[in-house]
């Protein structure tokens, strides 16, 4: 079988003859390539007006082999015929070279070709392209094959390196700049005629398309520094180096030959859209960059999309009401990682309900219409964070899970939409977080991981009870201010104060879990988030109306402060306090969940380990509470104005803990400041 290597467009930001200037110091020898002994100059054709310049050379390497092998073949170095075409008048640089040693057995070509950048005079392109067929050797064929290929691949990577460091070696000795090519003084009639005749000899010599083998032609990489989207004036069916790295990640040089090979065979043969380099791409990844495997899923899902119109989904389609309502799942923020985050809300869904009501058609088209949802988000975080982000987090939480989950219709649809996805999205989960996991999870696990592929399902971690709470949980990948109120995340009321030395009071009671109480004072108004994330597709949490108040730009200190020190409380304490405020402005009150102590487990959670100590847990923190503010005029020098911090609730423990201490936070509701009279206690129930 001929291997292949293609690279996508490099280029230097350098003029194309301080280029060639370090270019010509690889020889005769190059240090900086072990295997690359010695050459030698052959043949060599000059034009009379110094702009052709055409020289062949041979080349002795020094294959980095077994030396057995190198016994049995009967030689230690390998002979390569190199022929450089240069073209000043042009700005060109083409380059031929083929194997001599073995010819008959192993054959090898590789072009390359330096030219000027089309939008950019003073830059200088690169590409290069190669060709190995081994059609015997002494029965190591195969080992021939990976040995020539590795030692390819080092060359090609240490050819910015090598042209970096004769630039350098240049610049040491005070040349930056030289000069173009530019036509003798004009001759006599005569003498021009003859040397027109020679030049267009000359020329017609030049060779189109040229290489180098084992990478001695030269490879060069666009700076870090470089425009992040593809160099302008680079044709639309090449890829631009800056733009891989940019926009696609770190490739090796055959990873990108097969993303640039499988793209150009695209564009020749298909018919209609072609995919986006990154969707490409994670189809190469899914099935490690083997290009015939990875043409024939792609080719599938091609047909696929175009049979069920997929490309237009977002624009066209809009989901029933009934999922809008009772579809537990959206879109909310994104994880550290930068990918988008998708929490759905599993044991709270009636799926049995929606299966019946809607049919297992429009579920799938509303799980398609989600993953279209999440592509896009992935090239917008790729813009906002700089760096590539091809998949998003998925947050799955269990609590709830049970038996009539497993209803057969239901089970059904879900293993058609995991095999949908499975075929027409790879590579497009970068993490599944799988929290409180019941009892009933093995059963629901047995029947879906046989058609889950291996690579996804290494990319899941699942934990049971309240064990994400713990080291190597959801803070490790989930910032905190983002964790949802129903996994422990904050729950908040605000107040505003106009005049300063009033009085916030507060009485609650501790239904369950263990709190922390905090106070918080801004001058700045917290702006609620603009309508996005979970509410965008109906996922609710207790508080109905819990917003994110403190902005996570904001800075203690300077944004905000703390008012008093934190207050623990435990489960069924209750618990009255109040607060003299010292300045106008808003006041944040906070209850958020008390971090357990770690759990003693600190490895990550595998499959295996959770599924073997499964255990129900539905932990969370509940708050009963009530809120007043007494301005100063009614409560200044009279103590039993304060009576008002006492309300009607329930006891749930025999200890009452008073208390005036608090702290902010993050997820809060609203509040108008109530008037100054003391009104009967309305009680409020709240959970994070």
């Amino acid at each position: 079988m001929v291997q292949k290597y293609q690279s996508p467009v490099r280029v230097y930001k350098h003029p194309f003859e301080l280029i060639m200037a370090a270019y010509e110091r690889r020889f005769p020898t190059c240090p900086l390539i072990p295997m690359f002994v010695d050459s030698d100059t052959v043949n060599e054709f000059k034009s009379e007006d110094g702009a052709v310049h055409i020289i062949e050379r041979r080349c002795k390497l020094d294959i980095d082999a077994p030396r057995l092998l190198k016994k049995i073949a009967g030689v230690d170095y390998v002979y390569f015929v190199q022929k450089n075409s240069l073209n000043s008048r042009e700005r060109t640089l083409h380059i031929e070279a083929h194997n001599e040693t073995f010819s008959n057995r192993v054959i090898i070509h590789e072009h390359c070709c330096y030219t000027v950048h089309p939008e950019n005079e003073d830059w200088t392109c690169f590409e290069q392209s190669a060709s190995l067929d081994i059609k015997s050797f002494f029965g190591f064929e195969s080992t021939v094959e990976k040995i020539a290929m590795k030692q390819y691949t080092s060359n090609i990577k240490k050819g910015k390196e090598i042209i970096e460091y004769y630039l350098r070696q240049l610049k040491e000795e005070g040349i930056t700049f030289v000069p173009r090519w530019t036509p003798p003084p004009i001759a006599s009639s005569s003498e021009t005629s003859s040397s027109c005749k020679k030049q267009a000899a000359s020329s017609a010599a030049v060779v189109s398309d040229a290489a180098q083998a084992e990478g001695l032609g030269g490879e060069a990489l666009s700076s870090p520094s470089g425009p992040p989207e593809p160099a302008a004036g680079t044709p639309e069916d090449k890829l631009d180096a800056d733009y891989i790295k940019r926009y696609l990640g770190d490739l090796t040089p055959l990873q990108e030959s097969c993303l640039i090979r499988l793209r150009q065979w695209l564009q020749e043969t298909h018919k209609g859209k072609i995919p986006k380099d990154e969707h490409i791409l994670r189809f190469l990844r899914a099935r490690d960059f083997n290009i015939d495997k990875a043409r024939e899923i792609m080719c599938q899902s091609l047909t696929w999309r175009k049979q069920h119109q997929v490309d237009y989904i977002l624009d066209t389609w809009r989901p029933p009401q009934v999922l809008q309502d009772y579809y537990a799942g959206g879109w909310h923020h994104h994880d550290k990682d930068g990918r988008p985050l998708y929490v759905l809300r599993l044991g709270q869904m009636d799926t049995k309900g929606l299966v019946r009501a809607l049919g297992e058609e429009a579920l799938l088209r509303y799980v398609l219409s989600i993953n279209e949802e999440g592509l896009r988000r992935c090239e917008e975080n790729t813009k906002v964070f700089g760096r590539p982000i091809s998949s998003w987090t998925c947050l799955v939480d269990l609590e709830g899970l049970n038996m009539r989950h497993l209803w057969r219709p239901g089970v059904k649809a879900l293993l058609r939409i995991i095999e949908v996805v499975e075929a027409n999205y790879p590579e497009t989960l970068g993490r599944l977080l799988i929290l409180r996991a019941p009892r009933v999870f093995p059963v629901l696990w047995t029947l879906v991981s046989p058609f889950i592929d291996d690579n996804t399902r290494r990319k899941f971690l699942i934990y049971a009870g309240n064990d994400y709470q713990g080291p190597g949980g959801l803070l490790d990948y989930i910032d905190k201010e983002i964790i949802p109120d129903f996994l422990s995340g904050e729950c908040m009321i605000l107040i505003q104060i106009v005049d300063a030395s009033s009085v916030i009071t507060w009485d609650f009671d501790v239904c369950k879990g263990d709190i922390v109480f905090n106070i918080y004072h801004s001058k700045r108004s917290p702006q609620p988030p603009k309508k996005d994330s979970l509410g965008a597709h109906s996922i609710t949490s207790p508080g109905g109306n819990n917003v994110q108040l403190i902005d996570r730009v904001w800075q203690p200190g300077r944004d905000y402060s703390m008012v008093e020190s934190p207050l623990i409380c435990k489960e069924g304490e209750s618990v009255q306090g109040s607060h003299v405020t010292r300045w106008p402005g808003f006041y944040i009150l906070q209850w958020k969940f008390h971090s357990m102590p770690a759990c003693a487990a600190t490895n990550l959670p595998r499959v295996d380990d959770v599924l073997a100590s499964l255990q129900v847990s539905s932990h969370k923190c509940k708050v009963m509470y009530y809120t007043e503010v007494i301005g100063s005029e009614d409560f200044r020098g009279s103590m039993t104005s304060l009576e008002s911090s006492h309300s009607g609730f329930s006891q749930l423990s025999a200890a009452t803990t008073s208390s005036s201490q608090s702290h902010c936070g993050s997820m809060v509701s609203r509040q108008s400041p109530p008037p100054s009279a003391w009104r009967p206690p309305s009680a409020r129930s709240s959970s994070s």
